[in-house]
Order: structure tokens, then C-alpha cells, then sequence
């Protein structure tokens, strides 16, 4: 090869000055964004995010779940022009994933929940779902004034009656489209890390953290110049000093039955999904109190750990409730392809937690724009490698398309 045509083939790169954006684009999955968020932030807020309940047995089965099927796709087919478009609960959808509801999203960058909002609003030329945790550090409010037109808010029903039905009344008149009713969390959930570490909101300032301040400055610095850090939807005694993660869990309701869902349901005039890791009769018992779907869950494996992973749920539930009802489904989701499995089992729509909150903490909004943008694509480019060009297609063709990762079993 001749001098000139090596020069040729040497094209360097702009220089990027911007940091975020240089980090962002090292990030090609989930996996990447994952490492960049575990550079940016303290120990103690990354084992927050990445953490689970116990031993953890609940957060690797989620996953390992998913690589149970394998895919056996169509040969010749046009897959040229394939459409993620997809309609679910009443709202027309980008794309048939969301991002899930979770806490404490401004301890992970100081944007929080309105950035996710922005990026799940219009990142893919039109909506995905956001769904607002009851325990978020924006208001419902702020939530609402950033335009979503399908977000969602994820309701646990508090020991204080009045001040649940006060957060469905916000959330109604601020446009929430959906109701997510969480009914695992009667107590909360044992995560080992976060009481190792002893997470509160605001963060604390300890002995141990100033070391972890000399690596992390950046994270420090927007911490402490921007707004405090606080629970927005919840009215607790600041005499009592700052809540544990763990604590927290003492203003939830521990005597919730299916007669509260009956009062929520009566309450809330919109659509309601009830979460949790529901099997078929539950799924259907939710139905039947007015329930327009169930959002299978095991809370990312936070909660109760060696929980059944939720895709397994997915088939049964959805022949026990048929074509009706929504089928919402998270817990372990890290990959477009992992979403392919889950609507090709039944599933109306799928929502990733983990897998955005690390593009926040990598980036801001620009981060899980990034995010929203790695799933999208992966999940295109398996629906085009499996022969099929619509999300009502992948459904269809679920049983013919997924098998067994073992092999296909004899007829």
C-alpha cells in the first residue's frame, strides 16, 4: 500500500471539548453507559442505582431470565422500512418502551426527573412513556410543565389517606395519563448497600465521603449549588433529621388490600395499571376491580429478593387476562433485544430503570436521550434480523419467532 493511500485512509475526528458529550459518545449500550455513570458518581449513590435487595439473587435471575429464549428469525423478508410505533393506554407511542419509575432521581445528576421527562418526550420524534415515583425529587407539577403527553405517575398508598388522595388529585389535574399502583412494597425491601453506606436526602456529609469527594468533585459541586435535594411530593417532619432510603418505607401502608384498589380506582379517572410480580390470578383479580392492565415487576429485584423474574410472567398472564388489558413489563431489561423478548411473549410495552438512570448520571438529559436512542435502535435492528417489520407483528409472531435458547422443542 502506497504512502498516499495509507494517509487516505487516516481520518481523525473533530476534537470534542464538550465532556459530556465526548463521554456520551464512548457509550454504544447500556454497558457503556453503565461504566461512565460508575466514574461519575460517588460509591455510595452508584450502589444505590445498581443495587438490589438481600443477596441479589432476584437482580441476576431478571436478567439471566431474558437469555432463556433465543430467536429464530424469518428468512426474505423487507424489513427496509420497520415501524416501532406502537399504541398503548390510550397514547400513541414512539416506540413500545418507557422509562420506569424510580426514586431519588436528582441525587443522580441534579436535572432529575424533568430531564427524563424532556428526553422521553420527544428523543424518537414523538412520545415514550415517563413514569413519576410518588418518592421523586421533582413535583408532580414540574413534571407536567415539561409537555409530556403520556407521562405517568406511580403511586404507593401511604398511611396517610388524605395525603394519597392529594397526590392523585395533583397528578390528574397536571396530566398524568396513567396510575401505576406499586403493591409490593408493604414493607421495604432489605438493600444491604444502601445501609452499608447510609443514603439519606439529602446525602451525608461523612468521614468517609470526603475521600470520595476528592474523586467525584464535579458530582459535589452540582449537588451543593443546585436546589435541595428533597422528597417534592411528600410532607415529612424535618425535625426528624434526614430519611433512610429504608426508613422511608415506614409511610407506606403495610394494610393494603384489594378494597384500597377498589377506593384508588374510584378515586383516579384515568387509566390504572397495578405493579408488581403478579401471576395470573392476581393479574386478573386487578382486572376485575377496574384495573385497564397490570405492570409485572419485581422492583428491579429491590424488593422481596428470589422473586420470580417478571418475563416469565408475561405468557401466562397475558393468556389468563387475554388481548384486552395492557401488559406492562420491567425488571432486568438491558438490551433492545431483551425488549424483543418481552413483547414477543405478550407484552403490550416494556420499561427500563436502571438503564436510563445511567445515562442521567452520565449525562444529564443528553444521557438519557442516549439511552433512549441505544435501546431504539437495538431493538430496530432485532426486529429487522428476526424478519419482522411492526411491533403488532413481533407480537403476533411471538411463539414462531421465540424459542427455547436450548433449541427448538419437538413438536
Amino acid at each position: 500500500m502506497k504512502l498516499s493511500e495509507v494517509r487516505a485512509l487516516v481520518r481523525p475526528a473533530a476534537p470534542e471539548f464538550d465532556p459530556v458529550r465526548r463521554r456520551l459518545a464512548r457509550c454504544h449500550d447500556v454497558a457503556g453507559l453503565r461504566a461512565a455513570a460508575r466514574r461519575v458518581l460517588p460509591r455510595a449513590v452508584f450502589d444505590y442505582v445498581d443495587g438490589a435487595a438481600d443477596e441479589e439473587v432476584s437482580l441476576a435471575a431478571n436478567r439471566r431470565a431474558f437469555r432463556e429464549h433465543a430467536f429464530l428469525p424469518r428468512a426474505m423478508r423487507d424489513v427496509a422500512a420497520p415501524s416501532l410505533r406502537t399504541r398503548v393506554l390510550g397514547s400513541d407511542l414512539a416506540a413500545p418502551f418507557g422509562l420506569a419509575p424510580t426514586g431519588y432521581s436528582r441525587m443522580m445528576h441534579p436535572a432529575g426527573e424533568q430531564a427524563a421527562a424532556r428526553a422521553a418526550a420527544d428523543t424518537l420524534g414523538g412520545p415514550v412513556p415517563y413514569a413519576l415515583s410518588t418518592v421523586g425529587t421533582a413535583s408532580i407539577e414540574d413534571v407536567g410543565a415539561t409537555g409530556h403527553p403520556a407521562w405517568w405517575f406511580q403511586l404507593y398508598v401511604l398511611r396517610d389517606r388524605a395525603l394519597t388522595w392529594a397526590l392523585l388529585d395533583r397528578a390528574a389535574a397536571a396530566g398524568a395519563t396513567v396510575l401505576d399502583v406499586a403493591v409490593d412494597t408493604a414493607v421495604g425491601g432489605q438493600r444491604l448497600r444502601d445501609l452499608r453506606h447510609g443514603i439519606t436526602i439529602p446525602p451525608s456529609i461523612r468521614l468517609r465521603t470526603i475521600a470520595d469527594i476528592a474523586v467525584h468533585l464535579p458530582y459535589w459541586t452540582a449537588m451543593v449549588s443546585g436546589p435541595a435535594l428533597r422528597f417534592a411530593n411528600l410532607t415529612l417532619d424535618p425535625a426528624a433529621g434526614p430519611p433512610t432510603v429504608a426508613g422511608l418505607a415506614d409511610l407506606f401502608d403495610p394494610s393494603v388490600t384489594w378494597d384500597d384498589l377498589a377506593q384508588v380506582r374510584a378515586h383516579w379517572p384515568g387509566r390504572l395499571l397495578v405493579k408488581g410480580p403478579l401471576g395470573p390470578a392476581d393479574a386478573k383479580r386487578a382486572v376485575s376491580l377496574g384495573a385497564d392492565g397490570v405492570h409485572l415487576s419485581n422492583h428491579g429485584g429491590r424488593q422481596l429478593d428470589r422473586t420470580i423474574p417478571p418475563v416469565r410472567l408475561v405468557r401466562p398472564v397475558r393468556e389468563a387476562l387475554g388481548d384486552g388489558p395492557a401488559v406492562v413489563l420491567d425488571s432486568g431489561i438491558r438490551h433492545g433485544s431483551d425488549i424483543a423478548v418481552g413483547l414477543a411473549l405478550g407484552a403490550d410495552l416494556c420499561l427500563v430503570g436502571r438503564a436510563y438512570l445511567y445515562g442521567l448520571a452520565a449525562g444529564g438529559e443528553q444521557g438519557v436521550r442516549r439511552a433512549i436512542a441505544i435501546l431504539h435502535a437495538e431493538l430496530r435492528r432485532t426486529m429487522q434480523l428476526c424478519g419482522v417489520t411492526s411491533v403488532p407483528e413481533l407480537r403476533t409472531a411471538g411463539r414462531d419467532i421465540l424459542v427455547p435458547a436450548g433449541g427448538i422443542p419437538e413438536p
